[in-house]
């Protein structure tokens, strides 16, 4: 029998998801014109250099996730508060740009110790499948972040300058971030956690989750999360040029801002109203999302009223689909070896989301923008078909297992 996940755990993942997503992800955005101007860059070079360090970071993430199961997630990500603060600080007095880039790559590959997957493995290990509430109020105050950190990065930068900015993320990572992963490794103890068989699924061996076919399940898994990664970082870093290609003046950033508290809503509602539904349903509503909201935009524009359900529901999309991340494969796979999953995942999404901004501004010139739009559409019905085949084959093992039980021994 376990026990829920303590609600000041909760509290404290979030506060340190608020933290590392404000302090190493959003405020790049705000800070990359002063620092392409520093060293003399385009800003398109220095996003150029965090399209390399994302991929750096993808590829050390299933290592990473690794690590989150072997030496616990709460101990990772102390580890990991204590690397990211190093390569703030590096990336703060690089003396050229060369130098930041390196410091850049290191950075991104410190996150993946300190961000949603290893967050995620961390409720899992207190809570088990009781993790799956608790995913999704984590979610919900780390939503936040962009809020909080976009303004406060912009008033750091025009105070103090963006390497005194970075300094002082990097203080905030080890003055706030460390003490409270220290207290969650002491509360997740391995021998404080329930065994691994607590959660296996209850399905026989021939199962697509625990035979052979896993291999099939994850696999559509993966793909799921890799191209709802490529199509939410195209259009959420596309966002305001794209919005302003299809003749919408001066309402883009209006519609734009749209986005972030959607994202928010979406955690809230499902919180409230969600805990019936399967995490494979969820997740099938959350992919269908994104090419709707797609759609609204393509054939609606340049109506006003079109672009702001599409920023809405694309925002509601987005919002999910940061919860089915961490509670699906928990569904799916139990909690042995859920670090490690969570570490193949957010590499395929990283990575993909890596390429994405640069794919997208690509077809936008060379096709259009109309064109542009109806194929990335066509793109996002993709995950909804790989979320959409779990289900029947959840249903087919469910069976299976029914009828093995049933069966009369010999």
């Amino acid at each position: 029998m376990t026990k829920p996940v303590p609600a000041a755990a909760v509290w404290a993942l979030g506060m340190t998801q608020i933290v590392g997503y404000g302090s190493l992800y959003y405020s790049f955005s705000v800070l990359a014109p002063a620092i392409a101007g520093s060293f003399g860059w385009s800003t398109e070079w220095i996003f150029g250099s965090l399209t390399l360090a994302l991929l750096v970071g993808g590829l050390a993430a299933p290592f990473t996730g690794r690590m989150l199961d072997r030496f616990g997630a709460a101990r990772s990500m102390s580890a990991g508060s204590v690397l990211v603060s190093l390569f703030l600080v590096l990336m703060a007095i690089a003396p050229d740009g060369p130098f930041f880039v390196v410091a850049l790559m290191g950075m991104e590959v410190a996150s993946t110790l300190v961000l949603y997957a290893a967050a995620f493995a961390v409720l899992v290990q207190l809570g088990g499948r009781q993790a799956q509430a608790s995913i999704t109020h984590l979610t919900l105050i780390a939503g936040f972040a962009s809020t909080l950190f976009w303004p406060a990065t912009a008033f750091l930068d025009g105070q103090i300058g963006w390497r005194a900015s970075y300094v002082v993320f990097a203080t905030i990572n080890i003055v706030v971030c460390l003490p409270l992963h220290l207290w969650l490794s002491r509360i997740s103890d391995p021998a404080r956690l329930a065994p691994p068989e607590a959660f296996a699924i209850d399905l026989p061996a021939e199962s697509p989750v625990t035979g052979g076919p896993p291999r099939l399940l994850f696999s559509l898994v993966l793909i799921g999360f890799a191209l709802q990664g490529l199509v939410l970082a195209a259009v959420t870093l596309q966002m305001v040029p794209l919005l302003q290609a299809l003749d919408l003046g001066t309402q883009v950033l209006l519609i734009s801002s749209i986005f972030g508290p959607a994202q928010v809503l979406a955690r809230l509602i499902n919180m409230v109203f969600g805990g019936k539904l399967a995490p494979t349903t969820l997740a099938v509503i959350a992919a269908a999302s994104l090419p709707l909201a797609l759609l609204l935009l393509t054939v609606s524009a340049p109506a006003m009223g079109g672009a702001v359900a599409f920023a809405l529901i694309f925002g509601l999309g987005s919002g999910l689909t940061s919860i089915v991340s961490g509670s699906l494969p928990l569904h799916l796979f139990g909690r042995h070896n859920y670090g490690a999953r969570q570490g193949q995942i957010s590499a395929a999404r990283q990575m993909a989301a890596a390429i994405a901004p640069f794919t997208m501004a690509l077809a936008i010139g060379h096709a259009g923008v109309a064109a542009t739009l109806w194929s990335w559409t066509a793109l996002a019905l993709l995950p909804v078909a790989c979320f959409g085949l779990i289900i029947p084959m959840r249903q087919r093992a469910a069976v299976s297992g029914n009828r093995t039980r049933a069966a009369p021994a010999e």
